[in-house]
């Protein structure tokens, strides 16, 4: 970038935050985007568990029961009123067919509380990354065609934003992923990374 200053030019050249090649302001902005997935992944994990009455807590009629008969603690399932009624296309039969399922109630919740672990603060972003990708895939797939446009959507976006924080190695700039890279565990087994 170059700049006028009197009669002579300057000439700057945005500060590189470290060996990624990302400007400061990108790897912040991706540090932002990791942090804010992280807690979109965390308050799902919350509002199945408790029923906080802002997608899960309302009962059959639609009114709101914060903490009620939808919480997961008290028995009711975060993946059955999306598989069994949300459901639509080619895969309706088979989300149909898990749907309150225990064992995919238990990787539904298991698998939004470590994704947004991971994401908020920046380590095992590899598993969480590729993880998070495919439930995002997978939820675009139990609608099938969406209704506002049939190839993308705010799932397929959040998938490939999974991918790009995973190869920008987003963890390392507000988070605890450098730390994370250099402990025994990941050095042994880099797919922690």
């Amino acid at each position: 970038m170059s700049t006028i200053h009197g009669t002579h030019a300057t000439t700057t050249t945005p500060q590189l935050a470290d060996a990624r090649g990302l400007t400061v302001a990108a790897a912040r902005a991706l540090a932002v985007l990791r942090i804010a997935f992280g807690l979109t992944f965390l308050w799902a994990f919350f509002d199945k568990l408790l029923a906080l009455g802002y997608h899960t807590g309302y009962d059959a009629l639609g009114n709101l029961d914060r903490f009620g008969d939808a919480a997961w603690i008290n028995g009711g399932s975060p993946t059955e009123g999306f598989l069994k009624y949300g459901a639509k296309g080619p895969f309706e039969g088979f989300y149909h067919s898990i749907a309150g399922a225990w064992w995919a109630d238990w990787l539904f919740m298991v698998g939004l509380l470590g994704i947004g672990l991971a994401l908020t603060f920046g380590v095992g972003m590899r598993i969480a990354g590729t993880a998070g990708a495919l439930l995002y895939l997978m939820m675009w797939s139990v609608y099938l065609l969406p209704d506002n446009n049939p190839v993308l959507d705010e799932h397929v976006l959040g998938a490939i934003s999974m991918v790009v924080l995973v190869l920008a190695y987003a963890g390392d700039t507000w988070g605890a992923g450098r730390a994370w890279a250099r402990t025994t565990l990941v050095r042994r087994w880099p797919a922690l990374r």
